[in-house]
């Protein structure tokens, strides 16, 4: 099947990401939450975006941008999957609020506490995963080095080999659990509906069904981007400069988050929008990785991406272009 998209060269900056039972849908003026109810129904929520670089425009510039967005991504996906969890509890009965979360819950409110709960849950996301895939590699190869001596490139070189190890294990250990299968399933449905929709196909279940899982501009293949471009800048970092210990080699690595982040975000941006041979090869890796991260869905689960897609797409044609 020829592929439209790259035809007309249109490409949305419509994008998702998968929840429990649903998807989150975000357009350029409105977001929508999508979730499959228990009864088999759709539990629909839209609302208008409130960026906040329309505010301060300085944080829409150029590697600015990527650190707020990313930040602004991780706040709004913890807060809707929040949302999907409450449509299925689990089956073992709920445990009383502590006496902490009942005074804070009172001293706050309930609206505020509900923001404290989210940012809390996002800055626990944010510290587990630069716990996992940056300062865990940094300590393995720190302990290694005890035993094989390595110059400053070699250490960076199997720093970040192990980095990407750990990445990979992460994500396969995931997609073999039964519960993130679904979810997976459910972004492989946000993936198909935006390609049929990039298409200028309708959005039918089975226009959608016939569209490719892997999508080139996937959180996947952001993360992988991260930590790819986070190898390059410490190799050239550490060996301009040998840290004196473990300590500072972390402290250094922590402090250059901002730039890996800014700069893999503007990367996607570049790739998302243009399709040649080096974009090709930049973003196979991150593809190949989806296999893991995206499955095939069922035909409900198509139905909530459509629906999903359609409460966002722009009041005029073209608004949402790359």
């Amino acid at each position: 099947m020829a592929d439209k998209s790259k035809e007309s060269g249109f490409r949305t900056s419509i994008g998702g990401q998968a929840l429990i039972e649903g998807i989150l849908m975000r357009g350029p003026e409105k977001q929508a939450i999508v979730v499959r109810r228990p009864d088999g129904g759709m539990e629909i929520q839209v609302e208008e975006l409130k960026l906040i670089k329309a505010r301060y425009p300085v944080l829409g510039w150029p590697f600015i941008r990527g650190c707020v967005t990313f930040l602004d991504s991780m706040y709004r996906g913890v807060k809707a999957l929040m949302f999907s969890a409450d449509f299925y509890p689990e089956e073992e009965e709920e445990a009383e609020p502590s006496r902490f979360e009942q005074w804070l819950e009172k001293k706050l409110g309930s609206e505020a506490f509900g923001k404290a709960i989210i940012t809390l849950a996002v800055v626990m996301a944010v510290c587990l995963s630069v716990g996992l895939f940056f300062l865990l590699p940094t300590l393995i190869t720190g302990l290694l080095g005890n035993f094989l001596p390595m110059n400053k490139l070699a250490v960076s070189l199997v720093e970040g080999v192990v980095r990407i190890l750990i990445f990979l294990v992460y994500l396969i250990l995931c997609s073999r659990m039964k519960d993130m299968q679904r979810v997976f399933a459910y972004h492989g449905a946000e993936h198909k509906s935006i390609f049929c929709y990039e298409r200028g196909l309708e959005l039918t279940v089975d226009n959608v069904r016939k569209m490719p899982r892997h999508h080139p501009r996937c959180g996947t293949s952001f993360l992988f981007m991260v930590i790819a471009i986070a190898i390059l800048v410490h190799a050239v970092m550490f060996s301009l400069y040998d840290p004196p210990n473990l300590l500072v080699r972390i402290l250094l690595q922590l402090l250059s988050l901002p730039v890996i982040m800014a700069v893999s975000y503007e990367f996607n941006r570049y790739a998302g929008g243009h399709d040649n041979i080096v974009t090709r090869i930049l973003t196979a890796p991150g593809l190949w990785m989806q296999n893991f991260t995206t499955f095939e869905p069922d035909d409900s689960m198509m139905e909530v991406a459509i629906e999903a897609l359609k409460q966002v797409l722009p009041r005029e044609k073209g608004q949402d272009a790359w």
